[in-house]
């Protein structure tokens, strides 16, 4: 891969931009991704995450010309947090799937149609990273929040909730392009849900091994000292959050039988 580019708005398709924020970290990877969106013809732009309160970055996205609306994908702070201030520089409203982080506008729920910048967004709720994750289907292209990122795999909160998700997506057309919130775009989001898919299984897999080697009350930090040992342990944190979403769903999947 280049170097990020950041603070320069580049261009990803007729419709589609992005402002790569400048805190890359193992959880961001280069950092998080700020999507402008706007039709040729459209006045306004719609800003899809704008990142964290980090008032450079948020200056250059004010700084794109008039922004209509602001979307959130998710209620983590690396997406959300400069959402505010954005909307108080630019007037625009703010609607995300919680409630609590609209601003100016209400809730949007699954299979909602948005409009903004000339375009329409359709609402795919994707929770499994989080409740309220949702991807947005625009002009042909998906943007995915951390439901599926650039590159490597996402934290889980709740893994059933997550391989549904991972199943709507893959229902897309072939070839769909993906936007992630970290990470480059991806050229065949359906073919990458897929992927996820298999990986997911694979883990489950590795997870259910560790639980015959470890006894059924392991801890998930226990399972993850098995089945992540070859991953650098700086990923160790977050993985065992993944892994305790991966117990929840084996345990509930036991109780229900």
């Amino acid at each position: 891969m280049t170097a990020p580019a950041y603070g320069v708005l580049r261009r990803v398709s007729e419709t589609a931009s992005v402002l790569l924020e400048n805190n890359p970290s193992t959880m961001t990877l280069e950092g998080t991704n700020s999507w402008v969106l706007r039709a040729p013809e459209a006045s306004a732009a719609v800003v899809v995450d704008p990142g964290y309160h980090d008032l450079d970055h948020l200056e250059r996205l004010a700084g794109i010309g008039a922004v209509e609306l602001i979307l959130l994908t998710h209620h983590h702070p690396d997406h959300i947090e400069g959402a505010p201030w954005l909307a108080a520089r630019t007037g625009a409203p703010v609607r995300a799937f919680d409630a609590s982080l609209c601003l100016g506008a209400d809730p949007f729920a699954d299979g909602d149609v948005v409009s903004g910048g000339g375009l329409e967004f359709r609402v795919v709720h994707t929770p499994g990273h989080t409740d309220d994750s949702v991807s947005l289907h625009v002009a042909n292209q998906i943007l995915t929040g951390d439901t599926i990122l650039g590159r490597g795999t996402t934290v889980l909160h709740d893994l059933g909730d997550y391989l549904h998700s991972l199943r709507r997506l893959i229902d897309l057309p072939a070839g769909t392009p993906g936007l992630p919130g970290h990470g480059p775009e991806l050229p065949d989001l359906p073919a990458t849900a897929r992927e996820y898919l298999a990986h997911r299984e694979q883990r489950l897999d590795q997870v259910r091994s560790a639980l015959q080697v470890l006894g059924t009350n392991a801890t998930p930090r226990q399972v993850v000292e098995i089945v992540y040992a070859d991953v650098d342990q700086s990923l160790w944190p977050p993985a065992e959050a993944s892994v305790q979403a991966q117990l929840a769903y084996l345990r509930a999947s036991e109780d229900g039988r």
